[in-house]
């Protein structure tokens, strides 16, 4: 009997002991505050496993796994109201709670019913309830929720009898803030900060008012943050934000507050390793931070993706630094050791976590590496669409064009400059150069005729467009055959003649002049014509050694015009494919394929001209022609080059 005496005593005793030291729902609910999630976690769930029906450590358990900024675990929190709301599916504490994920999955209706149902279940007034439907819409950084629903329910919950809760009350703050109503906001977390004066969120809060309104408020805001220090230094948030806060300006300071973060926020900062090894980066010490992050990723099993980002970066900083420096050996190495951390970071990474400067760099470092064009080319288009600014989206496709440029591969670059096009919504002149000589340059004339006529309609008065448009169709009709530049090169003369300082344009007007000389000499052998040209070329520039050569020459021959008008066009016409279409003043109809066939047609004769053989259709289809080999140009008069000379690019 004294025996079981004794054991009842020590049986009670240890059940005594246990109970005290059992953590409650306040327990971790504190833990949340101070963003603690796995304490906070750990906590819940043991009080959802001791008691399945606990409502209340159901709703934080839930709350828990979808509170952090990064990895919210939707699915998880989804998967403990189902369980809950299968036990007792009128719990209006967890119907509001998986309103909050039908919110986050966006099924905006379907939640707002879900949180009607949980408020009439509730009978309308439960203070938690209403919290509850209030805090889903009232989060600021999130795109879901409505904000003036969050304020009416949670107003209605700051009126209940015996109300007294400073976390509730931040939440009206933040539902105030999310409606844009800073005023509102701030009064609101001033209220909250009278019921408890040490909750350091709602002074986070208010200062965060004052930093969205510009760094003239810098005074005001970093005071409200160092407010909240003092009053909990405890309270992690705010020196994570001060850090970031500082990550780019300030490296001294940022890594001052990591490490008061990390001694607040302690084991559950499951990322600690990385954070320290990024400050090496920041502070530029890529090498550094190389070797940090290999230990990093060396002692866990599931190493933070992040660290395999930031590999890939600190490998191409010390890349491009040594092909400044001239090292193109080691530069390779290095943008090797890039590639590989980029290519771990892109499988390892969530795809809804990586920016347009993830995909830009990475595309910058597979062009490095020939035969990853396609795939550099659809991470850069990514890049772009997900950057929100023109001067963003424009700096990232001159980076990609102009490192085709470099490698001479002048189509791909071609196609990049003119994606900026599409992109700015006023091109420069430059940015459509860019572009058009790009392909002209390798004798892409049709592209680069086309792109030049877009310089002529943004740029009317620059005779540089005409005069470029006449160089590329001269680069077509090589043999000034159909007359395609002579309209061309005529206009930039006309627009040419009437700039006050012509010196800025010699090379357009003395090009067009010569151009217009030759024509008149080798198709229309009009001397006259030819002479005239020749000598307002001269008037430009009287030391033209060719031009006062040429004169002279042709000065000297007895030239017969034709008695058949030369066939000139009168009308060009581009198509998207490329070909052209060309009508002439003698009523034929002409198609030029990229590729150079020519196919005339005129009088019901159709005339083909492909790889140096000529062949005549009468109307029916027949072949009325033995195919004679290519007339070779008369020998004595000027003959244009297959490039047209002058310059090419705008003096």
């Amino acid at each position: 009997m004294k025996n079981l005496k004794f054991t009842l005593i020590l049986l009670t005793g240890l059940l005594a002991a246990n109970f005290s030291n059992a953590q409650t729902i306040e327990d971790g609910k504190k833990f949340l505050y101070y963003e603690k999630f796995i304490s906070a976690k750990n906590v819940f769930q043991q009080l959802v496993t001791a008691n399945a029906n606990n409502e209340e450590a159901i709703y934080w358990l839930g709350q828990t796994l979808i509170a952090p900024d990064e990895d919210k675990d939707i699915t998880g929190a989804k998967a403990v109201y189902q369980t809950a709301l299968a036990l007792n599916p009128n719990s209006a504490l967890i119907n509001a709670g998986m309103g909050h994920i039908e919110l986050l999955e966006g099924k905006t209706q379907q939640a707002r019913s879900r949180f009607e149902s949980a408020i009439s279940l509730s009978g309308g007034k439960n203070i938690m309830v209403l919290d509850a439907v209030g805090f889903a819409n009232a989060d600021f950084d999130s795109k879901s929720g409505d904000a003036a629903y969050a304020v009416e329910k949670l107003q209605l919950a700051t009126t209940q009898k015996g109300f007294k809760d400073a976390r509730i009350m931040t939440d009206l703050g933040d539902a105030y803030r999310k409606l844009q109503d800073g005023g509102s906001a701030q009064r609101t977390y001033e209220a909250a900060l009278a019921i408890d004066p040490k909750y350091a969120r709602a002074k986070f809060r208010i200062g965060r008012i004052y930093q969205s309104q510009g760094r003239s408020q810098e005074a005001i805001y970093l005071q409200y943050y160092n407010d909240a220090i003092a009053i909990d230094p405890n309270y992690s948030p705010v020196y994570f934000y001060l850090h970031q806060y500082y990550y780019e300006t300030d490296v001294v300071k940022s890594a001052a507050y990591l490490d008061k973060y990390l001694a607040a926020k302690g084991s559950d900062e499951t990322n600690a390793c990385f954070l320290s090894a990024q400050m090496k980066f920041a502070q530029g010490l890529f090498a550094e931070y190389i070797t940090a992050a290999e230990a990093c990723i060396a002692a866990s099993p599931n190493p933070y993706p992040n660290l395999f980002g930031l590999l890939g970066y600190a490998n191409y900083k010390i890349a491009d630094k040594r092909e400044k420096d001239g090292d193109s050996t080691g530069a390779m190495s290095a943008y090797g050791n890039s590639k590989i951390a980029f290519d771990k970071y892109f499988q390892k990474q969530k795809q809804a976590k990586l920016g347009p400067r993830d995909y830009f760099t990475y595309a910058i470092v597979l062009l490095k590496f020939p035969g990853n064009e396609a795939l550099a080319g659809s991470f850069m288009q990514q890049a772009v669409d997900q950057d929100s600014t023109e001067v963003g989206k424009v700096s990232m496709l001159k980076e990609v064009a102009t490192t085709y440029e470099k490698r001479k591969q002048y189509t791909e670059a071609g196609e990049w400059y003119k994606k900026i096009l599409n992109v700015k919504k006023i091109p420069t002149k430059t940015d459509i150069f860019n572009a058009a000589n790009s392909y002209y340059r390798i004798g892409q004339f049709t592209q680069s005729a086309d792109l030049y006529n877009v310089y002529i309609q943004k740029f009317p008065e620059d005779a540089f467009g005409y005069y470029m448009v006449g160089k590329s169709f001269w680069g077509i009709d090589t043999a000034m055959k159909y007359g395609l530049a002579n309209n061309s090169f005529a206009k930039a003369i006309e627009v040419g003649e009437l700039y006050p300082d012509k010196s800025k344009i010699i090379p357009q007007l003395m090009g067009s002049y010569k151009y217009l000389f030759a024509y008149s000499v080798n198709v229309l052998k009009n001397k006259e014509l030819a002479l005239s040209y020749a000598d307002k070329a001269l008037m430009i520039d009287p030391n033209d050694a060719e031009i006062k050569g040429n004169r002279d020459m042709v000065a000297s021959l007895n030239l017969r015009p034709e008695i058949k008008p030369a066939n000139t066009a009168d009308k060009v016409v581009i198509n998207p494919d490329g070909s052209l279409n060309v009508t002439g003043k003698d009523g034929s109809s002409t198609v030029i394929t990229k590729e150079g066939k020519i196919t005339t047609v005129k009088d019901g004769i159709t005339t083909i001209i492909e790889n140096g053989k000529v062949t005549m259709l009468d109307k029916d289809g027949k072949v009325i022609n033995t195919p004679p080999a290519s007339p070779r140009p008369g020998a004595g008069t000027p003959r244009p080059p297959t490039r047209p000379a002058g310059g090419t690019k705008k003096k």
